[in-house]
């Protein structure tokens, strides 16, 4: 796909840390649109857990409800589902595959 193409800037919202795993996977993959934007979706989703274990780490995993009652913290939720949808995006990106050894051709990303 990229042949003479530039490379895509990654989005302004993403951590210093997930703007550059994310510049790698761009710049070691030959993606397709598709692929891009999953992959944005995927570095979102890393982004957010990281907000929500550093909002558990600050607050804990319980907090007081309006009765006085322990419940969990809602970022336990946050941080589970995104976590979820990044192994999921990653597993549909595929990106564990190996490159071909024929300089030729990119990378392929499906099975």
């Amino acid at each position: 796909m990229r042949g003479r193409q530039s490379v895509p800037k990654p989005p302004r919202e993403l951590r210093p840390e997930t703007k550059r795993w994310w510049r790698a996977v761009v710049a070691e993959y030959a993606l397709e649109p598709h692929h891009v934007r999953l992959l944005t979706l995927a570095a979102g989703a890393w982004d957010r857990a990281q907000e929500a274990t550093g909002e558990l780490a600050k607050a804990g995993a319980y907090v007081n409800d309006r009765y006085g009652c322990l419940k969990l913290h809602p970022a336990i939720g946050v941080e589970r589902d995104s976590k979820i949808l990044f192994a999921r995006l990653l597993r549909e990106l595929d990106l564990d595959t190996e490159p071909p050894r024929d300089s030729s051709r990119p990378p392929g990303l499906g099975r």
